[in-house]
């Protein structure tokens, strides 16, 4: 502790770590190796000594992953290698490799290699029926390719120290540990993977908006026809924009999307109606009116006003009316709020992750709605 009354973190072991690991890592390494508590690393870093207690847990825990085991011991063996060999004769069990490899090297990728690296391997790991796998033996893992034949295809071969920056990073995770461990991307190294190429893409076109790298990594780009006055265009939006949109593409045990696309695309033509209701004078509309019963059908379109946003109007009362209170609620913060499915079961009450279940019936309902009022080819929008 200094005169001042703070507590500085050991920097024994600052000087052996690469630069793009994360503070997680770090906080994990500095508790273990240096034996800073974990309220030291807490008043050093500004932040609750839980969150740096869950921190060290979790790694540690992860240590049953082979290749996040071994990534963590070679950064135990280089701060020994560097340290006080005094220090040498006291250090923790948590730190032998629980599988000792004669191959194992220290992660020397740099920040840019990691980078390229990165952009290379994850678009691999990211197309479908794609894992990495290695052994203890392998110097370099290999990504594999399930074909729908049933034959196997490698795309993609990866040195050893970069599989285990990827672990460190949490770009993948161990699917199957064994004799073969085998590994897939997360939601973590897909959005790694967007910010990458979305910085590749700026760069290419002679852009600089750095700024943007950590939004576009929540964005999921993808195109779609509309009509306009000169006939039918192709724009280019955001799917990840909407919670239906995110649930849609995912896919069940089976394969087979959560969502089907007559449920996402009725979802659309609800929040069409209702982004077409806000325009006119009182763009201020209280929407929440529809979600009491009471209330539902008693409301009148305002006069003085364009035929477009009445009608809209009109077909989202309608809509909801159609759904009743409970599938209308979660169909009005989710599909017209955009609210995420959590937000959405917190302020309803619900049971954690029931809300998609419920959610689905809704457009359910409503896709038969829209069938049964206007039709497959209707209404049209205004």
């Amino acid at each position: 502790m200094d005169k001042d009354g703070t507590t500085k973190v050991p920097e024994l072991i600052a000087a052996c770590l690469p630069d793009w690991l994360p503070a997680a890592v770090r906080h994990y390494l500095h508790h273990i190796e240096d034996g800073t508590s974990l309220r030291a690393l807490a008043r050093a870093e500004g932040r609750h000594p839980s969150t740096i207690l869950r921190q060290v847990r979790r790694f540690e825990s992860r240590r049953d992953d082979p290749l996040m085991d071994e990534a963590l011991t070679v950064l135990s063996n280089a701060h020994r290698s560097a340290d006080d060999p005094a220090r040498k004769e006291n250090q923790p069990m948590s730190v032998q490799p629980r599988s000792p490899n004669p191959t194992l090297q220290p992660p020397v990728c740099d920040e840019q290699s990691l980078a390229r690296e990165g952009r290379r391997v994850l678009r691999r790991l990211a197309e479908p029926g794609a894992v990495m796998a290695i052994a203890p033996e392998m110097d370099k893992a290999a990504v594999l390719r399930e074909l729908p034949d049933g034959r196997s295809l490698r795309t993609a071969v990866l040195d050893r120290s970069v599989a285990q920056a990827f672990t460190l990073k949490d770009w993948i995770t161990c699917r199957k540990p064994g004799r073969v461990s085998t590994y897939e991307i997360t939601s973590v190294g897909r959005a790694a993977l967007r910010r990458m190429v979305e910085e590749e893409e700026r760069q290419r076109q002679g852009m600089a908006e750095a700024g943007q790298s950590f939004g576009d990594q929540h964005r999921d780009w993808g195109e779609r026809e509309v009509m306009d006055d000169g006939g039918p265009r192709r724009v280019r939006y955001n799917m990840a924009e909407s919670p239906v949109g995110v649930l849609g593409r995912r896919r069940d045990r089976d394969g087979k999307p959560f969502l089907e696309s007559d449920l996402v695309e009725a979802a659309e033509r609800l929040r069409e109606d209702f982004e077409l209701a806000q325009m006119g004078p009182r763009v201020a509309q209280n929407w929440d009116r529809f979600l009491t019963g009471g209330d539902r059908g008693s409301y009148q379109p305002d006069g003085g006003i364009g035929e477009g946003p009445s009608v809209a109007r009109a077909r989202v009362a309608a809509a909801l009316r159609d759904l009743g209170p409970g599938l209308g609620d979660v169909a009005l913060r989710c599909c017209c709020f955009l609210e995420g499915l959590e937000v959405a079961e917190k302020r309803m009450g619900w049971a954690a992750r029931s809300g998609k279940i419920v959610l689905r019936i809704a457009l359910m309902r409503l896709r038969r709605h829209y069938d049964e009022t206007y039709g497959r080819s209707g209404p049209l929008i205004g």
